[in-house]
């Protein structure tokens, strides 16, 4: 009955972990990349479909194109993005170092994170204001009773309580692996 909003729901759960891998912790990952676009040939195309991308330890990403002539609009892409890392071309292959964040920037990733967190909740508790709307609709259309709407209420509030604790579990361990670093 509730599987549209449902789903919905879960859609929001699913957008903040995926923003979650975007977010630099000090680790090398290559979601952190997926963003970035390269003007190759005059089309904007995602790294990790002109170049192999592989972390060889924990601070390092290396990006290694398959056309050598790529490598110049890689390095070009990602200077010009927000990353706010300086790629180290040896001719062959870009290096990303990461460094190992500060005090301050760890507490400023964990704000980032609550407030990912935070608009994800909104998002959930949007679906269920949209759910109560289409239901109180039914009930003055006479499509459903009084008692019904209220158990619906009921219901579509355990849901949003349901997917709010997991959007906290999910922050929670993403600050939890952000302080370990």
């Amino acid at each position: 009955m509730y599987e549209e909003y449902e789903s919905k729901m879960k859609k929001a759960v699913d957008f903040l972990q995926s923003s979650y891998s975007t977010v630099r912790a000090g680790r090398a990952n290559p979601a952190v990349i997926e963003p970035i676009k390269v003007d190759y040939y005059g089309t904007p195309t995602p790294i990790n479909q002109i170049a192999a991308v592989s972390t060889p330890d924990p601070r390092t990403l290396m990006i290694s194109p398959w056309d050598a002539s790529s490598l110049k609009p890689i390095e070009k892409a990602i200077l010009a993005s927000d990353l706010g890392i300086t790629p180290a071309n040896d001719g062959r292959v870009l290096r990303l170092l990461f460094p190992q964040p500060t005090e301050e920037r760890r507490k400023e990733l964990v704000k980032q994170v609550y407030k990912q967190a935070e608009e994800s909740k909104v998002a959930v508790r949007n679906v269920r204001r949209e759910a109560i709307e289409k239901y109180k609709a039914q009930k003055k259309t006479g499509e459903i009773t009084e008692d019904d709407l209220t158990i619906t209420e009921k219901d579509l509030q355990k849901l949003t309580d349901k997917y709010t604790d997991e959007i906290d579990l999910v922050a929670k361990k993403k600050e939890d692996e952000i302080k370990e670093i």
